[in-house]
Order: C-alpha cells, then sequence, then structure tokens
C-alpha cells in the first residue's frame, strides 16, 4: 500500500486504482474505513483514495476535519500536483471542504456526494417529507427511531450503524443489506473527526475558491435531506447541484447508471 509522510512526520496510508487524471477520493462515516466506496462504480481516473488518521492503516491519534486539511495538503505535494481533484462522499466532503476554505487556490474541482449540509446554510432539512412514503415500512420506521438514541462504546456504536442503516438507502434491498455490512467505523476517530469545528465564517470561505464544485444529492436521503445541498450550492463561485433519483445516500451503489451519468462528465 502506498504512503506519503504528513508535515507532523506521520505516515498515511492510501489505496489507488485506475489510470487517468487523479482524483483523491475522502471517503465518509466519518471515519468509516473506505472500503465501502468498492470503485465508485467504475469512476474512471486514477483514484488515489485516502485513509483518514485512525481509519485503515493510517496510524491513531485521529484528529479533526479541519486539521486534516493540512494532510491533504502534503497528500497533493507527495503526488506532484499543482491542484487537487477532490472527491467526497457524506462526511468526506467536510474535509474537502475545510480544504478548500484552507487551500482555495489549490483545488481544481469538487465533486460532493450527498453532503451533510444543514451546518452551511439555513435551509431546513426536508428529510421527513421526502421519505414520507416510507413510513409504516418496519425497517425504516426502526432506523428513524435508532438516530436519537446515543452511545459511548464501539459495540454500541457498530449496532447503532446496523440501526440506522435502513433509513440511509432509498430502498432496503438485499444489495443495500449486503453493501452496509462493508467497511467498519471507528467511534474513537468519529469523535475526533468532529471535535474542532471550522471558524464561523466557513460558508464565506467557501465562496473564495474558483474551482468547479458539482454536487450530487439522492433524492430520496433522509441522511442529508435535499433542500440543504440544493442551497450549499449557491455557496461556490462555480457550484451546481445534480439531483439522483430513487436514490439515497449512495447513489454509486443504488443507481450507478445516474451516478456515472453525473459524474463522469463533470470529472472529465
Amino acid at each position: 500500500m502506498p504512503t506519503y509522510l504528513a508535515s507532523d512526520g506521520t505516515t498515511l496510508h492510501y489505496d489507488e486504482s485506475g489510470e487517468g487524471k487523479t482524483l483523491v477520493v475522502l471517503a465518509g462515516g466519518a471515519a468509516r474505513h473506505p472500503s465501502y466506496l468498492g470503485d465508485l462504480a467504475g469512476l474512471p481516473g486514477h483514484l488515489v483514495i485516502v485513509h483518514l488518521r485512525g481509519v485503515g492503516r493510517s496510524p491513531e491519534p485521529a484528529t479533526s476535519f479541519w486539521q486534516q486539511a493540512h494532510d491533504l495538503e502534503d497528500l497533493r505535494e507527495h503526488l506532484a500536483l499543482p491542484k487537487l481533484d477532490l472527491v467526497g462522499h457524506s462526511a468526506g466532503t467536510r474535509l474537502a471542504m475545510a480544504y478548500a476554505a484552507q487551500y482555495p487556490d489549490n483545488v481544481a474541482s469538487m465533486l460532493l456526494i450527498t453532503p451533510p449540509s444543514a451546518h452551511l446554510t439555513d435551509t431546513p432539512s426536508d428529510a421527513a417529507d421526502i421519505t414520507a412514503h416510507r413510513r409504516g415500512e418496519p425497517a425504516f420506521d426502526a432506523a428513524v427511531a435508532a438516530y436519537s438514541r446515543e452511545v459511548t462504546t464501539q459495540p454500541d456504536f457498530d449496532t447503532w450503524l446496523a440501526d440506522t442503516a435502513p433509513a440511509t438507502y432509498a430502498q432496503w434491498t438485499d444489495e443495500a443489506q449486503a453493501h452496509s455490512q462493508v467497511g467498519a467505523t471507528s467511534i474513537t476517530a468519529a469523535a475526533a473527526y468532529f471535535s474542532v469545528g471550522p471558524p464561523e465564517d466557513f460558508p464565506q470561505l467557501l465562496g473564495k475558491t474558483q474551482a468547479k464544485v458539482r454536487l450530487l444529492a439522492g433524492a430520496q436521503d433522509y441522511t442529508t435531506g435535499l433542500a440543504p445541498v440544493l442551497a450549499a450550492a449557491q455557496l461556490f463561485a462555480n457550484g451546481e447541484a445534480v439531483v439522483i433519483d430513487d436514490s439515497g445516500h449512495f447513489p454509486w451503489v443504488e443507481q450507478p447508471e445516474a451516478f456515472r451519468r453525473a459524474a463522469d462528465p463533470f470529472l472529465t
């Protein structure tokens, strides 16, 4: 597995596959092993899939997403790239945006897949409305009820992730159930990831990057809602949003062809 040296002397790891334009890929969770990303439905390019601090092969201690932006700058220098093309999913989009806020001139593009955006805009979540048709579905109702449960240990966290998973897909199919079990998530690294927040002017800082930005929203994403994602696209000077129908939080799993139609032209 390839590695690079962060500026604090820590050796960090990444996976790579494919050929062509280099895309630095950031998994979500937060702190979920990037194996759940698979090959992102065959996304074209040279994928550099980062193992964030405290995740996979990268060592503890984990740090916040705001601090890990410096790790991405070290990776950019290691890869000898003038700018980064970033692909982030879910909580990984927070890291991508943290990098854009701190290194606005070093970002070429960002593809932000189902980004949690309620913290960036005043637009309230419409999650309950866009998933109302699923009410009465036992697995979905149980998942929604589980969201409010507090957890403090890794075993409890693992159970919570399994219990809430049905609400993160548009349909709780066999394929969705199998995918939900791929990639363990570290509660310690997840807590560290959110331990330090961005500055209050974070949304304004995002507007300073001239990078092209595309946000992909799942039309039935209970995790993020739809309206906040669409509103977040307006924060960027060159931002746009694309909605993928019949999809929840993992569009490359649920709607791979539609995902590729939205992603490929933007990336290439």
